[in-house]
């Protein structure tokens, strides 16, 4: 397998926790490192384009390669600096598949052309119509909620139920929460307007941006310790960033982790934000064929259960049980909106977001 990372330089090694590659490495089976020689005949390649950047990713695709013969191929790098390559390449492409973070950010990439409709049908029976393209252009691979964190010490404050909560008055100089030009924001506030209009959607950025206990920084880390440093009482942040200070083997986040409280919001009502990883596969792939191999093959139980592990996500197939830390958190309501909304309505959110003086 060739690894290009544009962020971080070709072929160099990632970080990554041993014990969760000591797990993954178990589903290998005959297809193990040490037992190459099972493996099938070399049949092929796929080039993927992924914005993901999990070492966990890359153990499925060996295994994909393993079982099927058809050698991967991998570029990373941030979604949207994907896109712009895609753009730039045009028909020249060797891109087959590309992964983003957001369903936004495959949103753009359908808008633009770059995408072409998905004709295996077992892909689509897998995936919930809500976590994929009225078009079939794309579905997704995993999911995650936006949540709220609290300070334990201080407690999760009485009354606060939803995110709309979170622009009362009565929670002024208590929140913490990155920048608006982060995408995971843009989709939170546009799964609020799709609920409650512009209006509500613009009231509610205004009454948040009152409330900020600093000006934004940093990303979902930067919150949930300043939220354990007690600078800020509340945080809005992805779930899988809380898991990750659910690992006892990291004594350091471990400690971070036991000072914060996590809290889904909305359950008596339309449930808790839902954004997702998901896939395409490139207009001009020349391999086509392979990446809807590929998509099909982390679509499979155990596929999915070690895709969403990876990140501490969870699985995108129905009745597929989450696991790790995230598994901690409990059951939860999620909102019914159809993720591709989320990416038609950013445009919206993001001049929303700058109105409201929310950098």
């Amino acid at each position: 397998m060739q690894i290009v990372d544009q962020k971080r330089g070709a072929g160099r090694a990632r970080p990554g926790s041993l014990a969760l590659m000591a797990f993954l490495a178990l589903g290998l089976g005959a297809c193990g490192r040490n037992k190459v020689s099972t493996c099938a005949a070399p049949s092929g390649e796929v080039n993927i384009y992924s914005a993901r950047h999990y070492d966990a990713d890359l153990v499925l695709f060996e295994k994909f390669s393993c079982e099927t013969g058809v050698k991967t191929n991998v570029i990373e790098s941030e979604g949207d600096a994907l896109i712009e390559r895609l753009v730039q390449e045009k028909e020249a492409s060797p891109a087959d598949i590309f992964i983003a973070a957001d369903a936004g950010v495959l949103w753009r990439a359908e808008s633009r052309g770059l995408l072409r409709p998905l004709t295996d049908q077992t892909i689509m029976a897998r995936v919930p119509e809500k976590f994929r393209d009225p078009e079939n252009q794309w579905v997704g691979l995993s999911k995650r909620a936006r949540i709220i964190v609290y300070n334990k010490a201080a407690g999760l404050p009485e009354g606060l139920r939803s995110y709309e909560d979170l622009a009362e008055p009565r929670f002024k100089g208590m929140i913490c929460v990155r920048s608006s030009a982060n995408v995971y924001n843009q989709s939170l506030l546009a799964s609020i307007i799709a609920h409650d209009g512009p209006e509500a959607g613009e009231a509610w950025a205004k009454g948040v941006v009152a409330n900020f206990a600093r000006a934004p920084e940093g990303n979902d880390t930067s919150q949930i310790e300043a939220v354990a440093a007690g600078q800020c009482r509340l945080a809005i942040v992805n779930s899988y960033y809380v898991a990750r200070y659910r690992d006892p083997a990291d004594a350091k986040k471990f400690a971070v982790g036991e000072k914060v409280g996590v809290f889904y919001p909305n359950q008596d009502g339309r449930g808790a934000h839902v954004n997702i990883s998901g896939a395409g596969v490139a207009r001009h792939a020349p391999n086509a064929a392979n990446a809807e191999k590929l998509i099909a093959f982390l679509l499979e139980d155990e596929s999915q259960t070690a895709f969403a592990r990876g990140n501490n996500e969870y699985p995108i197939v129905e009745g597929l049980e989450a696991s790790g830390p995230i598994a901690e958190f409990g059951a939860f309501r999620e909102d019914a909106l159809p993720v591709s909304q989320l990416g038609e309505l950013q445009p919206q959110a993001v001049m929303t977001f700058d109105r409201a003086g929310w950098r």
